[in-house]
């Protein structure tokens, strides 16, 4: 991501979320304590001091967050400069307010009298408000190298036809121009799919639908080595079909799947992939019997599933759950997303930013 492409972002978390709004407040809390400890005197806390102050705190985080959730839109406009000048306005003017009010009704005082008790809360919140901005924005470049360095792994995970797989399906290919051209000249076309998504590096989101055909492009080039030892079960739900998630996601698992699963097996075995939609999550299910070593793990699978696990926490943040078992003598791979329509986001793309 680019120096100009951050500029366009926010670095400001989504605090329309409710984890991102708790986060502020357990904070927020947090330097009440804090507070609350440096005034007291006679015991550790002044437990009247902390209440007030967690009350004044907790109100004014709570309407500069719902200000700034509102603004979110505006806010992705103005840069980090002006994200940050506006954000520290809405705080400030919220302090105002609310030390004005307290004071009246604490006090019975005229709005504007305590000048000093103004000024020292408008000192402390923008003291305040400029260190959780910076944290804000360090951890927002954190996250962009983040994921930088996952587009990284992901165009070294596209780009990795693994040579054996090439030379066995030419091979096969080679075999089949003579006895069976039809199948032959449907093996190049699927051998040609799997290289052009192995090529398209820059694409974030694609659908469901479209990645399975690429997996049942690339069980087809396995069928011509396996042949009878690799069968197949599609239990799919037309529901899921348009589920956006990332490019090349389910491909890595079958070939697993294949290569630790089916090809140790003399007798071969049976591949199974399901897929659901439940409400506002669409499961994703991938079987195969377990090899005769159930005991080892081949690191190459434990590779695959990190790289995959790594590139749908950055797309989904932890909506997106992806885990391995062993039962009954089979290795399932369960994957849990968010539902997303991939063709809303084909119409808008979305560029990724600093989320909690």
């Amino acid at each position: 991501m680019s120096a100009s492409e951050r500029e366009t972002e926010t670095f400001i978390p989504d605090l329309c979320r409710v984890r991102a709004v708790f986060l502020v407040l357990v904070t927020t809390e947090l330097v009440a304590i804090l507070f609350a400890l440096v005034r007291g005197t006679e015991g550790w806390l002044d437990w009247d001091y902390l209440g007030l102050v967690s009350l004044f705190g907790q109100w004014t985080v709570l309407s500069s967050s719902a200000l700034v959730c509102l603004m979110r839109n505006r806010l992705n406009k103005l840069g980090i400069a002006g994200t940050t000048m506006a954000v520290l306005v809405i705080v400030l003017a919220d302090v105002a307010f609310f030390t004005l009010a307290a004071e009246q009704l604490l006090y019975g005082r005229a709005p504007g009298f305590d000048w000093r008790q103004l000024s020292r809360n408008l000192i402390i919140a923008g003291l305040i408000t400029l260190l959780v901005l910076r944290y804000f924005y360090l951890q927002h470049l954190w996250r962009f190298q983040k994921q930088a360095e996952l587009q990284s792994r992901l165009g070294a995970l596209q780009a990795r036809i693994h040579p054996h797989f090439l030379f066995n399906s030419m091979n096969s290919i080679a075999a089949l121009i003579d006895s069976d051209p039809r199948r032959a000249e449907n093996a190049v076309l699927d051998l040609s799919e799997l290289f052009r998504a192995s090529l398209r590096t820059d694409q974030q989101w694609t659908g469901l639908q479209d990645e399975l055909a690429l997996c049942q492009r690339y069980l087809a080039i396995e069928s011509l080595r396996l042949e009878h030892r690799l069968q197949q079960e599609w239990k799919l739900d037309p529901d899921a079909s348009h589920q956006a998630l990332p490019p090349l996601t389910l491909q890595p698992l079958l070939e697993n799947a294949i290569y630790h699963g089916i090809q140790p097996r003399p007798e071969g075995g049976l591949v199974q992939v399901e897929t659901e939609r439940r409400g506002p999550w669409v499961y994703i299910l991938i079987r195969n019997p377990l090899p005769p070593e159930q005991g080892r793990q081949h690191e190459g699978n434990r590779m695959a599933l990190a790289n995959i696990r790594a590139r749908l926490e950055m797309l989904f943040d932890d909506q997106a759950v992806l885990k391995a078992s062993r039962h009954d003598g089979w290795y399932t791979v369960t994957l849990r997303l968010p539902w997303r329509d991939n063709r809303s986001l084909r119409k808008s793309p979305q560029k990724g930013t600093a989320q909690w």
